[in-house]
């Protein structure tokens, strides 16, 4: 952006905010120009259209530290208007008309400036000053100029500034984070598509290239930084990129070995044996059944999960009953043992 643009224009105004706003109020500001001006919402509006993109243009120099800073420092010089005092006695004198006196022709003449180094008058095209070194000499101090000696740093302008990077969050379902999938959300009232890869973490940030805010007229667009919380499930958990499962076996599958099923994430089951005298907590690896992640695909970890019965008939209570008189071992003896010792 010249910097003749922004003595002509008054980005506080398009924003309609107050020169001393705080960043995060110049950024609600143009959130809300931004989406009323939507070409989206206006199509073949041209009004609207060069509307949204003054607010762009105004955005990028006002939430950039060193641009507002400059920008400051040049409308400064002005008392806020495309004019200001040349200084020597009697006079007010356009801007272009100082130029005019390095560079000849016309007070009304529009000026050119370039970012070269070397002479004033050196920059680039022939007779164009460069801006930098001119303002120096008001400003005292050769490059890039404090001006007033206040120092405020004075840069050359810069071209098409890309645009900032937006954050959001989004929610998915146990599945859909351990699968993937495309979603579709509203950032700051534009509609975004995002593919969430297979195997997103609960709290994972993910960065979605060039769908962050719009930046200068022919300037790429920032990214969104994606937060993902992710729902727990009613049966499975997760492990890195192992999935796990509590799996119930009955008294009798554990003592005298059994094959049961176990159920997998995506709705079948798979075969497993329980080894005669399997203690509760002993963990059943399932290979290849686990999150498929970009490097690697976990396993399903079943852990056994001994179940009582609370209910029993007459004859099962017998049953167990022979079974506790016939015992020998007692499961308790080496832990008093250890307890005197």
């Amino acid at each position: 952006m010249a910097s003749q643009d922004w003595l002509d224009k008054d980005f506080y105004a398009v924003l309609g905010v107050s020169k001393d706003s705080e960043t995060n109020d110049i950024k609600k500001a143009y959130r809300k120009l931004a989406k009323q001006y939507h070409p989206d919402r206006n199509e073949g509006d041209a009004a609207a259209e060069q509307k949204f993109k003054d607010i762009g243009e105004a955005h990028a120099v006002l939430s950039d530290p060193e641009e507002r800073s400059e920008y400051d420092a040049i409308r400064s010089m002005t008392g806020g208007g495309a004019r200001f005092t040349a200084g020597g006695p009697g006079g007010n004198g356009g801007f272009e008309d100082i130029f005019s006196a390095f560079g000849g022709g016309g007070g009304g003449s529009r000026m050119r400036y370039s970012t070269g180094g070397g002479s004033p008058f050196a920059g680039g095209g022939a007779g164009e000053p460069d801006l930098e070194d001119i303002l120096s000499m008001f400003g005292g101090g050769g490059g890039p100029a404090g001006f007033g000696g206040q120092g405020a740093g004075f840069r050359a302008p810069r071209g098409p500034q890309k645009g900032g990077d937006l954050t959001a969050r989004t929610r998915l379902s146990f599945r859909d984070a351990v699968e993937g999938r495309t979603i579709s959300l509203d950032v700051n009232g534009e509609k975004v598509t995002a593919k969430i890869p297979a195997g997103v973490k609960d709290g994972q940030k993910i960065r979605v290239r060039g769908k962050g805010a719009h930046g200068d007229p022919q300037a790429g667009r920032g990214d969104l930084i994606l937060t993902v919380s992710v729902d727990t499930h009613a049966v499975f958990g997760r492990d890195g990129n192992n999935l796990t499962i509590d799996l119930p076996v009955t008294f009798a599958e554990a003592t005298l070995g059994a094959t049961v099923a176990v159920p997998t994430l995506d709705g079948s089951s798979v075969k497993v044996k329980i080894a005669p005298g399997t203690p509760s907590g002993r963990v059943l690896r399932l290979k290849g059944r686990g999150v498929q992640s970009a490097k690697a695909k976990g396993d399903l970890l079943a852990k056994v999960q001994v179940v009582v019965p609370t209910d029993l008939s007459d004859a099962e209570r017998e049953a167990v009953e022979v079974l506790r008189d016939s015992a020998t071992d007692d499961p308790r003896a080496d832990l008093t043992s250890a307890a005197r010792a």
